[in-house]
């Protein structure tokens, strides 16, 4: 499998993203930065990692939708491609209409950052397995999930809430859910076959035992091995 990795002016969590996907996992992996009109050739996997776009200004990934390689991702998701964003990556997707609702500033108004649960609540191409809780790392201000009724009413008829916040014995509780998201939404699933996933937590900051677990591997073994 082939990955890239987008980076647009403010992207710090890029770094993680290309040890994890290329010498962790193994894929062979390209770096992109925004102002490019083409992905690489055979590229499988589209990661948007985390960080700041453009600051933020505006507000998450507002300015970061208007980057000229946005274009490229939006025909390899409408292809079957894989797309995977993380934290200010799941914000950019929300912003440009590839997942639904959006990332709202946490309800507690502060920056949250520390470790999290969550359980797979829908089978896809990076979670095989539902009913796993995985212990990953957030780090956001604004991740709060949400969308309108209809669009909430969908995700959960069509199985694509993939992710819950819970606590360590796997209960959707609202002491768990660390930024007031709706229905304690982690992350989510779009496209034609699930093919794109956008989720708050850092998988790729827990995926070696240096890191203190594993966790996040799981994502990333699942829809490379595809």
């Amino acid at each position: 499998m082939r990955a890239a990795v987008i980076v647009f002016p403010g992207t710090n969590a890029d770094a993680e993203m290309v040890r994890t996907l290329r010498d962790v996992c193994g894929a062979e992996t390209r770096v992109v930065w925004h102002t490019e009109h083409q992905l690489p050739a055979r590229t499988d996997v589209v990661a948007l990692p985390g960080g700041f776009s453009y600051g933020d200004y505006l507000r998450c990934g507002a300015l970061a939708k208007a980057s000229p390689i946005l274009d490229a991702i939006r025909a390899h998701a409408s292809s079957g491609g894989y797309v995977l964003g993380v934290c200010n990556g799941f914000q950019i997707l929300t912003e440009v209409g590839l997942l639904p609702g959006a990332l709202t500033q946490n309800a507690h108004l502060r920056f949250e950052c520390g470790l999290v649960h969550v359980a797979v609540a829908a089978e896809g191409p990076f979670t095989p397995h539902t009913g796993e809780v995985w212990r990953l790392p957030i780090a956001h201000a604004e991740g709060r999930y949400q969308a309108p009724p209809d669009v909430l009413r969908a995700l959960e008829d069509e199985g694509r809430v993939a992710l819950r916040y819970v606590s360590s014995a796997g209960e959707v509780t609202d002491a768990a859910n660390p930024n007031g998201s709706t229905a304690s939404i982690a992350g989510i699933y779009g496209g034609p076959r699930r093919n794109i996933f956008g989720l708050m937590p850092h998988p790729e900051r827990m995926s070696e035992p240096a890191h203190g677990g594993i966790d996040g591997r799981r994502l990333f073994d699942a829809v490379l091995s595809r």
